[in-house]
């Protein structure tokens, strides 16, 4: 494995989470939205993670995005027959997004975006470190 490979671990990691928290922004926004119909309403998404392999020596070589994944937690039906979105009954499907779980992903993924910067940090130094040990 090489000293370099390091850099590609943290960076796919840091994609990894930038793709979570647009996810998690995304599901934030539509939080409070409405549709006339179940199979309209707005479901959490999720990114799911794999590990990449490097193919020679079977190491880690990084993390991926292969899809994201839809909530199918019921849709929450609400008494609404002013909103010009209601059906025949009068009733709004509400999102099922959960706010504080959407606030604690974010929290999460922010934390390990920091940590893989803290990575690429310390092995920047790590490196400037050692090629100064031959002055």
């Amino acid at each position: 494995m090489s000293l370099f490979s390091i850099f590609d671990i943290a960076g796919s990691a840091m994609s990894a989470q930038n793709i979570r928290l647009n996810t998690t922004a995304s599901n934030l926004a539509n939080s409070e939205t409405v549709s006339g119909s179940e199979q309209q309403a707005y479901r959490a998404r999720q990114p799911v993670f794999a590990t990449v392999l490097n193919q020679a020596n079977q190491a880690v070589a990084g993390v991926q995005v292969t899809g994201i994944t839809t909530n199918n937690a019921p849709i929450q039906r609400e008494y609404a027959p002013q909103n010009p979105l209601a059906d025949e009954q009068g009733y709004v499907y509400k999102s099922n997004v959960n706010p504080v779980e959407e606030m604690a992903n974010m929290i999460s993924a922010s934390r390990s975006y920091q940590s893989n910067i803290e990575v690429l940090n310390t092995s920047k130094e790590l490196m400037l470190q050692t090629l100064r040990m031959g002055q």
